[in-house]
């Protein structure tokens, strides 16, 4: 007898559906071998958003904390080439405000 094979959708629309029937909450996370709070997030997603919300989500996060955003990135290039072509007026504070200026108008 071959093994039967299930996704991961499959089985968490089971789970679904069974906790939807009246089954507890903590009986069928002990069957499916996963935590209450695991059990609680799959049913909220599919609470949230159907059947698309019990496939897995992509696990890159949506942004980084040290990146920034695309259109300073965009604007600090041309800022810093501006400012190594007059090295004369290079000081802090005149970069501060050429770059200040420069972010304005975006």
């Amino acid at each position: 007898m071959p093994w039967k094979k299930r996704s991961v959708i499959d089985e968490r629309m089971r789970f679904v559906i069974r906790l939807k029937d009246g089954e507890s909450m903590t009986s069928l996370c002990r069957e499916f071998g996963i935590s209450r709070k695991t059990g609680y997030k799959i049913f909220d997603r599919y609470e949230e958003c159907g059947l698309e919300g019990l496939s897995d989500r992509a696990r890159r996060p949506f942004r980084y904390a040290n990146q920034l955003p695309e259109q300073v990135e965009a604007a600090k290039v041309p800022a810093a080439s501006t400012i190594r072509a007059s090295p004369s007026n290079a000081s802090s504070p005149a970069i501060r405000s050429r770059t200040a200026a420069m972010s304005a108008c975006i």
